[in-house]
């Protein structure tokens, strides 16, 4: 959701200070790109080294910085973000906002800026219930000054009340749903699996499939990138988690369905996964030994049906996706499948020549209750994007059958 956005994180005054690296490295690891202005007053409580090594940019504490402001620093630094954070927003920087003053660099750069702007007030609770610091903050929501927290519980002079900084997982949620804000699927929560599940047989073998993953990785890419809060849900593969998306990492069936239904409730579920039909009854805990003479015998069980469990539990997401790899009859044992689970849809691909796993590419059949489209051969990314895109025509309750004019 954040990944390549530009923030500017103003850092004022405050022992709440030391929260803004933990947030910076929030940021940097969802993929946002941050530059700080770190404040005289900010420059008591944290160092600037250690806010540009989190950063790993430049950390601008000087309005009268030669070098910046022959470039006009202060006007690049406000039109350059996408978003401006103040945190920890003191009282007094909260004042020079509302007041307009631009006496340092960081006042200045919020004046000079045409961008949204996002505080996160840090104070002690009698500062906070003040009339005057009230007022400020009524004017900054009245100019469209978005705010995160303040919290309430212990301050650092001692005193207990409403002042606390928020936390930085607070903040770091809060920005990425501003970046989500006016998407189709923001608000939205989705759960999507992934990947393969490997039953062991022992220590050192399992029972497995050749699925990648890379389908519903791509799934829960596009899904986040229309403003969902996903959770991937994901089994072995070689991919790479996905900035801002939740990845869980799991490797048997049962793991896979204790993680889903710890998911719930969601809005929607995606199940692209290929898991495992059966396990072993018995796992060994010694590596079986090959010998000359036999060959051992497993007694395997039927895994539990995730498809089918989050199609019919209580807390049953509002619309439920699954897989159907077929390898022979793929649209009918796809429609019977649908009906079977209880799944809203079902996307059907023949898998029987073996060309669609670890591939980029992929062709598929999106079956719902009314009609069985075919979509052309096209990459995996671009079957994900199409599908969220069915999904966002259909909770707007529009025709989905009109996607067959792309075709």
């Amino acid at each position: 959701m954040i990944t390549g956005k530009n923030i500017l994180l103003i850092i004022s005054g405050g022992i709440a200070a030391y929260k803004s690296l933990e947030l910076i490295r929030l940021l940097k690891k969802s993929g946002a790109h941050v530059r700080c202005i770190l404040t005289s007053g900010g420059a008591q409580f944290i160092t600037p080294l250690s806010v540009a090594s989190l950063s790993e940019e430049e950390v601008y504490t000087d309005l009268w910085s030669l070098k910046d402001e022959t470039e006009m620093g202060h006007i690049r630094l406000s039109r350059e973000a996408d978003l401006i954070v103040v945190a920890p927003a003191s009282a007094n920087m909260i004042a020079k906002m509302a007041q307009g003053l631009a006496d340092d660099l960081a006042s200045t750069c919020l004046l000079a800026s045409d961008k949204p702007v996002m505080i996160c007030p840090a104070m002690n609770q009698m500062m906070w219930a003040h009339p005057a610091t009230q007022e400020n903050v009524a004017t900054l929501q009245k100019r469209g000054v978005t705010r995160c927290g303040p919290n309430a519980g212990d301050m650092a002079c001692g005193e207990t009340g409403l002042g606390r900084m928020a936390e930085p997982e607070e903040i770091f949620d809060s920005i990425t749903t501003h970046f989500s804000a006016g998407k189709p699927l923001a608000g939205k929560t989705a759960l999507v699996t992934a990947g393969p599940t490997y039953e062991p047989l022992d220590p050192v073998r399992f029972i497995g499939n050749r699925s990648s993953g890379k389908q519903g990785f791509e799934i829960a890419r596009a899904l986040m990138r229309q403003g969902a809060s996903v959770t991937l849900i994901t089994g072995p593969t070689a991919l790479e988690s996905i900035e801002s998306v939740n990845t869980i990492r799991i490797e048997t069936a049962a793991e896979m369905l204790d993680a889903c239904k710890a998911a719930l409730p969601c809005d929607i579920a995606v199940c692209a996964a290929a898991v495992s039909d059966w396990s072993a009854k018995q796992v060994q805990n010694q590596k079986i030994k090959k010998t000359k003479d036999s060959v051992p015998h497993f007694d395997l069980e039927a895994n539990v049906d995730i498809l089918e469990t989050l199609s019919r539990d209580s807390k049953r997401p509002g619309f439920v996706i699954g897989f159907a790899a077929e390898t022979e009859n793929v649209i009918e044992n796809a429609k019977m499948k649908r009906l079977k689970k209880g799944c809203d849809w079902i996307i059907a691909n023949d898998v029987s020549g073996g060309e669609v796993f670890g591939s980029d590419q992929n062709k598929v059949t999106l079956v719902t209750a009314d009609a069985a489209q075919d979509w052309s051969t096209q990459s995996k990314e671009n079957v994900a994007d199409k599908l969220v895109q069915a999904m966002i025509d259909h909770l707007n309750n529009t025709n989905v059958t009109s996607l067959n004019a792309a075709e």
